[in-house]
């Protein structure tokens, strides 16, 4: 039997939360070569918050057209968001919108899931707001829209519907349901009970892995987009279990990954599986190649972002000059500033020692803040090892060398053929590349052990 035939260019459709992205990897060179980018927001007509999954598809087809021309590419993969679900009816038309998972649902229907939700010990997943668990999300969708609910023929998993779109075929995948569904049970590679308990077990799509071909692009949609009708098309991936991908098949023995977006997520391999701490946002993931990976969050992308929106810009060089007197006079910002999940979920963010501080001095405060927040996040599963940041954080130099610091081991930020997008692209085979590293020794800084010492002793 001969070799799988390696694609030179993959187009990988990336849809994050809060951006919609298609790029074109260079399998030789694991770069990006061409992309294009979009805003995803959600909207508030209809039934409930839900994803513009049309404009999605006509940025989506548009892209694929453009870039089905120059510079070209052999197959399709996908990576998404987890969180989300797609509801099909017979025909594999949406029978219900898919379901922002912000949206939070009324006191009784919360209250009756937390009646069918399984034990954190069976799924490895902890009870969080909102439709962050996929479960919270269809048992919503059923007791409150019956009649929509009775159209539903098959449920599938969000990169998954992409994934159907343009092959036809439905399909749900191990990484997007181990990521906190409450659907799955990690440890027996199965659907959990909770799929009986719901009444679903007949429409959930079957489960297929990441790495699978689903099929070539339909036809007439080949036709349409202008597209080979042989370009493969690839089952897909949770995103955040695409970042993990890369290190997964390059690196030996323990180390942990923090995956920074929207979402800091953080993966301990090698870590504690079995004295995970649900109510502080630990969990067991579930990597591309079916294993609990122990794994913590907290929605650090998300808090960044509306910190800088309150203090306004400052120069790096300006924020570092700060850093010193930061920590000489203990100015620091506690958790959470956004609640209900994370380490402390529980918390109210407030800042200690401000009085007068300049824009320079909160963004430096801001950025040891959430060094803080990832090394509490990682001490709860038991990292060991070096620390691998990617993403957006990966270029925050002050976050990596306080990270660095106040986790005692080296901090390595990982850029290049990183990330998402070029996670997806391994599915079709490739090898993964060594992106460009940074490296950040744990003492860099000097004060940092008793100002972390400060803060944790400030929280109890």
């Amino acid at each position: 039997m001969s070799d799988p035939i390696i694609p030179g260019r993959i187009a990988v459709i990336d849809i994050g939360k809060t951006n919609a992205k298609v790029v074109i990897i260079d399998t030789g060179t694991g770069e990006e070569i061409a992309s294009d980018r979009r805003t995803n927001p959600v909207l508030r007509d209809g039934i409930y918050p839900h994803y513009d999954v049309e404009m999605l598809w006509s940025f989506i087809l548009a892209s694929l057209r453009r870039f089905g021309r120059e510079p070209g590419f052999d197959a399709i993969s996908i990576t998404t968001h987890g969180a989300a679900a797609a509801l099909l009816d017979g025909n594999g038309d949406l029978a219900m919108p898919v379901l922002d998972y912000e949206h939070s649902y009324p006191t009784a229907i919360q209250e009756a899931y937390l009646g069918l939700r399984p034990d954190f010990s069976e799924t490895g997943s902890p009870q969080l707001p909102a439709g962050l668990n996929l479960g919270a999300q269809i048992h919503f969708q059923k007791a409150a829209f019956p009649d929509d609910f009775a159209s539903v023929r098959s449920i599938v998993t969000y990169a998954q519907y992409w994934a159907g779109r343009l092959t036809g075929i439905h399909a749900t995948e191990t990484t997007s349901l181990g990521c906190h569904t409450d659907l799955w049970n990690p440890r027996r590679k199965t659907f959990s009970s909770l799929v009986e308990r719901l009444g679903i077990e007949q429409l959930i799509a079957p489960v297929r892995s990441a790495f699978d071909v689903l099929g070539p692009v339909r036809t007439s949609l080949a036709q349409e987009a202008g597209l080979s009708p042989d370009v493969s098309v690839y089952c897909g991936i949770h995103d955040s279990n695409a970042s993990l991908l890369p290190h997964l098949l390059r690196r030996q023995g323990d180390f942990s990954v923090v995956s920074t977006g929207t979402w800091v997520v953080n993966f301990a391999i090698g870590g504690t599986v079995d004295a995970l701490d649900p109510a502080r946002d630990t969990l067991l993931n579930v990597d591309a190649l079916g294993r609990p990976v122990p794994s913590s969050r907290f929605m650090g992308g998300r808090e960044y972002e509306m910190l800088t929106q309150q203090f306004g810009p400052a120069p790096d060089d300006e924020i570092e000059a700060t850093l010193s007197g930061v920590l000489a006079k203990g100015m620091m910002l506690l958790p959470s500033v956004v609640g209900g999940s994370g380490p402390f979920p529980g918390k109210t963010a407030r800042w200690i020692n401000d009085d007068n501080a300049t824009v320079a001095e909160r963004h430096a405060a801001a950025s040891l803040y959430l060094a803080l927040m990832t090394e509490f996040s990682l001490s709860l599963i038991g990292r060991k090892g070096p620390v691998l940041v990617e993403g957006p954080f990966a270029s925050n130099a002050l976050y990596l060398k306080a990270l660095a610091g106040f986790a005692d081991a080296e901090v390595i930020a990982v850029g290049g053929s990183t990330g998402t997008s070029a996670g997806a692209a391994l599915l079709a085979g490739i090898r993964p590349l060594a992106g460009r590293e940074r490296h950040f020794a744990p003492d860099s800084i000097a004060g940092l052990g008793s100002y972390r010492s400060d803060w944790l002793a400030r929280l109890d």
